[in-house]
């Protein structure tokens, strides 16, 4: 059995999407023909008796939406605004399409000082034990509504790592607008080299995410992912960067096909979410 052929063996998944893979990409508004596609692929890997938790972004991309925003909003009381109405408006169409495969799915909101809070991440950490317990799908995103700079992840990539971390998750997939790693910005550069498989992620493979996303609805470049990856290996979870245009790539990823690039566990002993959360904290 192939490295890659393991991940079917996976019990517990936190998979994360971007802004750019829910919306129309000529409207900003949802696409929610692929909302309906994403979600009955978590119900069927709950099906499979997997524990499955959902990093969701959008909430200030519907909000803006709904209030009628032309531009991204660039007032923090304005992307607020646009997170409180957003969030609402998501987790009620999630809600609406979890149902329909008999799926109970709920909401978590975090900031940064959640988790940097001793308590208050403990706290945390027994929802998510007692949600999985009891058979949801927990959908985290940031608390922007309430979020500044100084308690802000700033970007979900860094949160689903955190989160996978939290929660011992064996298995961590970032979705997003580009297929993987590559050994340059492949928008910019055609010689660019994909990578398929980091078994140790070094210095060599950081300085790789300096580039960014053309995105203008997402936060996170490569740079956030490849942090994102620094931390979910270190905890012991498999992560995958992959391509979120069409969301039949995460049965397809489960089944062992070769779709992004797999970053392999390198748990370290010396692991204290804490120490990764106080860098944070400082950056």
């Amino acid at each position: 059995m192939n490295i890659r052929e393991k991940l079917k063996d996976k019990k517990r998944i936190v998979i994360k999407i971007g802004s750019s893979s829910l919306m129309h990409p000529e409207t900003g508004r949802l696409d929610l023909i692929k909302l309906e596609i994403l979600v009955r692929e978590l119900a069927d890997l709950k099906n499979q008796g997997k524990d499955v938790v959902l990093v969701s972004s959008g909430a200030i991309m519907v909000g803006r939406n709904t209030l009628g925003f032309q531009e991204r909003p660039q007032k923090t009381s304005e992307k607020q605004a646009c997170a409180s109405v957003g969030q609402a408006k998501l987790m009620m169409i999630y809600q609406k399409l979890f149902s329909e495969y008999n799926q109970v799915c709920s909401q978590i909101l975090i900031t940064k000082n959640t988790m940097v809070d001793n308590l208050n991440r403990k706290n945390a950490q027994n929802t998510f034990k007692e949600l999985l317990s009891l058979g949801v799908i927990p959908v985290v995103n940031e608390n922007d509504t309430i979020a500044t700079y100084e308690i802000e992840f700033g970007d979900n990539d860094t949160l689903s790592a955190v989160v996978a971390a939290l929660i011992n998750a064996d298995l961590l997939i970032l979705l997003s607008d580009i297929d993987g790693l590559y050994t340059d910005d492949p928008h910019t550069n055609p010689h660019a080299r994909f990578i398929s498989q980091v078994d140790h992620l070094d210095g060599h493979f950081m300085n790789m995410g300096k580039g960014s996303t053309g995105s203008s609805v997402g936060t996170g470049g490569m740079a956030t992912k490849l942090s994102a990856a620094h931390v979910a290996t270190g905890a012991g979870a498999d992560m995958i960067i992959a391509n979120g245009k069409d969301f039949h790539v995460i049965h397809k990823i489960m089944s062992g096909q070769p779709y992004g690039t797999l970053f392999l566990a390198d748990p370290k002993d010396e692991f204290f979410l804490i120490d990764y959360l106080a860098d944070l904290k400082e950056e």
